[in-house]
């Protein structure tokens, strides 16, 4: 995917991006350097977003659990990094990744009463329409959702990072934590989510 593309498109249909980030994407001159009509994203953007995008994706869908949303999740994240950081910044890396996962259970915590809702809703339609398993497999990823968006939002990081398949150096430097440490915040973090899921079945 272009990120101008994607960037342009991203700010086009969502009112939460103010007009002058839509006309700093088109403008074809910044700070004297020449943009090319097409290409309205300088370099060094391109590079980190063909670098960066699959990877957010990742941890934003170990969140959301859909696609579509995963996608939405990083192009907002390269649209504020674009409009606050430069595209070479030693930290764009692990800053993109964190955000994916703090905007990713933003998303979830948003949505949490109405995906209750929805799901009670949807419990009779799926044991009709679908296969035992796929159904069981759909509600467990909805409590991992649930658990998720109810702990501390830390831990809760820690575990979407690590399990969208970053190494523990990778997990460390999106967190600011020493790499020895990791180990032990994930065991923490472990036994966060297991006491939270333990709390939900009770409710």
């Amino acid at each position: 995917m272009e990120l101008s593309h994607s960037l342009a498109r991203r700010c086009s249909r969502d009112e939460g991006v103010e007009a002058e980030t839509v006309a700093l994407i088109e403008r074809p001159h910044l700070g004297g350097a020449e943009w090319t009509g097409a290409t309205a994203i300088p370099a060094a953007f391109e590079q980190l977003f063909r670098a960066e995008y699959a990877t957010l994706v990742r941890i934003a869908y170990r969140v959301v659990g859909d696609q579509g949303e995963a996608e939405d999740v990083a192009q907002d994240v390269f649209i504020a990094f674009y409009r606050s950081h430069p595209a070479d910044a030693p930290y764009a890396a692990p800053w993109l990744r964190r955000a994916a996962a703090h905007t990713a259970l933003n998303a979830i915590r948003s949505r949490s009463r109405r995906t209750a809702r929805e799901g009670r809703d949807a419990a009779g339609r799926d044991a009709v329409a679908d296969p035992e398993g796929a159904a069981l497999e759909r509600e467990r990823a909805r409590e991992v959702r649930a658990v998720l968006a109810r702990m501390p939002r830390g831990a809760a990081e820690l575990l979407a990072l690590r399990y969208s398949g970053l190494s523990y150096g990778e997990v460390a430097a999106a967190t600011g934590t020493k790499i020895d440490q990791v180990g032990t915040r994930l065991r923490r973090a472990h036994d966060a989510f297991r006491k939270e899921a333990s709390r939900g079945q009770h409710r």
